[in-house]
């Protein structure tokens, strides 16, 4: 049986217009994967789905997108590697879609290098301003400013590049962003609702996003994690950054 559409090769997708911002959506439940695309498509966005982790991965590597949505639970090649895959390859800002509300699963998520997380089921609507706030500090990071050094570290913000005692250290976007603002209020102390609502732009959020990203910092630049000199715990209260290495 056949419904009189002759079988044949898909046609390729159009190439997105130049003004719209790539986003993919990765999810097998068609349901959930067709309404964010009509949903973000309908607010001005360039959307394409995958059902399956490869096809995905094939497309990601092959044109990185401005925003990259993936669910955890997907077949063939998980979300944590598609995520981890795509980290690796590139900077883009990386939003993971969990049905686990779980604080574990939550951290566990994060630490494949995604940027964000929403848990379902989730509002449309929330999921757009996430993509939207993404998409700004992407932008805003790209954007050529002037040189930042503070003590051992040198940070480059036209290129995204940061270096520490002399030497490279590669970041994702948002361990980036979170050093970059923390280098920039040397000595002062921030909570970590500060910290999640100047760097994710969140207005609320799991505090525990920010211990998760400060963990990772500290294992990219700090001579003994266990024992930072530079990215502080200040009990009770949040974060200090200490350009001169200072310690506690």
């Amino acid at each position: 049986m056949n419904d009189g559409i002759a079988a044949g090769p898909p046609a390729p997708p159009a190439d997105p217009p130049a003004v719209l911002p790539r986003v993919v959506i990765v999810e097998d439940d068609p349901t959930v994967r067709a309404a964010v695309e009509r949903y973000l498509a309908a607010n001005g966005y360039w959307v394409d789905g995958f059902g399956d982790g490869v096809s995905a991965q094939r497309s990601v590597q092959a044109d990185p997108p401005d925003v990259l949505i993936v669910d955890r639970m997907l077949p063939g090649l998980s979300g944590d590697e598609l995520a981890r895959d795509a980290r690796a390859r590139s900077a883009v800002p990386i939003i993971m879609l969990t049905a686990l509300g779980e604080v574990e699963q939550r951290i566990e998520g994060l630490e494949t290098g995604a940027d964000d997380y929403l848990v379902k089921p989730f509002a449309l609507r929330e999921l757009l301003l996430r993509v939207g706030a993404l998409l700004r500090r992407s932008r805003a990071a790209a954007a050529p400013t002037r040189e930042i050094v503070k003590g051992d570290f040198r940070l480059d913000p036209a290129r995204r590049r940061v270096h520490v005692r002399g030497a490279e250290v590669p970041l994702a976007t948002r361990e980036y962003e979170l050093l970059a603002h923390l280098v920039q209020h040397d000595g002062e102390v921030l909570s970590r609702d500060d910290i999640l609502r100047e760097v994710w732009g969140w207005s609320f959020g799991e505090a525990s996003t920010v211990t998760v990203h400060v963990r990772r910092l500290r294992e990219k630049i700090e001579r003994d994690p266990r024992h930072p000199l530079h990215l502080l715990t200040e009990w009770g209260a949040g974060y200090r950054f200490s350009a001169d290495g200072s310690g506690p």
